[in-house]
């Protein structure tokens, strides 16, 4: 021990192993007993004595080795309180051993990639398996994950327990997956990061903190996957999709909050080294020998940079990215994106006879972005009522306010046209 710190300092020294090392911890403790909420409640009491005890006997040269250790007799503690017999007393030795064994190595096995994928089994619902790895792997707590995800506390708090129930009930193993079974069972857990993004993403200009912290957090998993797996293209794809969006976030919005679109963002604004990154990563990842969904989506974001950064967008290149996507996805999403980027190379009459519609995907009908597209597409041929009909639907879905003032604007602005027509 080093000499006693103050409070703060105590905090400042949990709060940066918590970050650190929580998933590692939670996963090394859950690891033989495949029970996550054990080992959480375990790690949780550790944290609470850390918060007790440096203060008066200083921080451990080794933090992480003391909460290990403290943890792991709670955990021994809580088995000894809730079971007695043969299945007892084997959980208890292996707890024992397990750490014993960790600590004489002085370094902590990481097994964070096993809970990632224990969080992304078949048997686990796919809607929770996002917020199951934030909380599970980051230690975020259920209300916060369900600010995130538009869910009441109370009801995220049940899913996450069903969850982790079906974990230990199952016997759900904390590995990667067997080289036969990973394609599946990756795309769980790199789908499962992308949503968790994805939700913190709608927070364009950043004043949600549960929103904005929820993309780094996503990144974070995605860089421990990327890491952990560097031979997986789709592991680095991801990484380098989130990285490209990432990079831009600050620069979709001006001084005055209003939204920005891509084509008038100014690339001064980006983060260059983020970029530069994710180009490295979808570099590498196409030395791979396999190609897939978030590679190709990570390639149209790099195909937009260069565009924006040249002022010579390669249409045709965008066009055929789009199309791979849409072979591989199916995705309307994708579609749409699609028929804009053909409108700039053939022509809006084009890009709308290859939209989606509503008719043939229901999910379209409450969908914003398609009514902001085809609003956009109808003003440019002069269908001013079916135009100014989408505006109106686009307007009436979109919860950003600052998006919805410049949809508001854009209506405005073919109206006055008209006028002056």
């Amino acid at each position: 021990m080093s000499n006693p710190d103050s409070p703060g300092q105590v905090r400042r020294a949990a709060d940066a192993v918590a970050r650190r090392s929580y998933g590692k911890l939670v996963a090394y403790l859950a690891v033989h007993t495949r029970d996550v909420s054990a080992a959480e409640d375990a790690l949780s009491e550790a944290f609470a004595a850390a918060l007790t005890d440096w203060p008066l006997q200083g921080a451990p040269l080794n933090p992480e080795a003391w909460l290990l250790t403290v943890a792991r007799r709670k955990a021994i503690d809580a088995v000894r309180r809730r079971r007695i017999g043969d299945v007892a007393n084997a959980q208890l030795q292996v707890l024992a051993d397990g750490a014993h064994a960790a600590l004489v190595e002085d370094a902590l096995p990481d097994h964070r990639l096993g809970l990632l994928f224990a969080c992304a089994h078949p048997a686990i619902d796919a809607g929770i398996r996002a917020p199951l790895m934030l909380q599970a792997v980051l230690g975020l707590d259920a209300k916060r994950i369900a600010s995130a995800f538009l869910v009441a506390p109370a009801t995220m708090g049940k899913r996450l327990v069903r969850a982790k129930d079906k974990i230990r009930e199952a016997g759900i193993p904390f590995r990667v997956p067997e080289r036969d079974e990973l394609p599946s069972r990756l795309e769980g857990v790199l789908d499962a990061i992308y949503a968790a993004f994805a939700e913190g993403w709608t927070d364009a200009d950043g004043t949600d903190v549960v929103r904005s912290d929820l993309t780094a957090e996503a990144i974070f998993l995605a860089r421990l996957v990327a890491e952990l797996l560097p031979r997986e293209a789709e592991a680095l794809g991801l990484l380098a999709l989130l990285l490209h969006a990432q990079a831009r976030r600050d620069a979709r919005r001006n001084a005055q909050g209003d939204y920005v679109p891509l084509a008038e963002q100014d690339p001064a604004q980006w983060d260059a080294s983020m970029i530069d990154e994710a180009e490295a990563l979808l570099l590498h990842a196409s030395t791979l020998g396999s190609i897939g969904r978030f590679q190709l989506e990570a390639a149209v974001q790099s195909a937009h940079v260069h565009g924006c950064r040249s002022g010579r967008p390669d249409r045709a290149a965008l066009v055929r990215l789009y199309d791979a996507l849409i072979l591989l996805t199916g995705s309307p999403v994708v579609a749409i994106n699609r028929a804009l980027a053909i409108a700039q190379l053939q022509g809006v009459d084009a890009a709308l006879a290859a939209m989606p519609s509503p008719t043939t995907d229901a999910r379209l009908t409450d969908y914003q972005p398609y009514w902001a597209a085809r609003a956009e597409l109808l003003a440019r041929t002069g269908a001013l009522i079916d135009a100014n009909h989408a505006y109106d639907l686009a307007i009436g879905l979109e919860r950003d306010p600052a998006v919805r003032r410049f949809l508001q604007q854009r209506q405005s602005e073919m109206v006055c046209t008209t006028i002056k027509q």
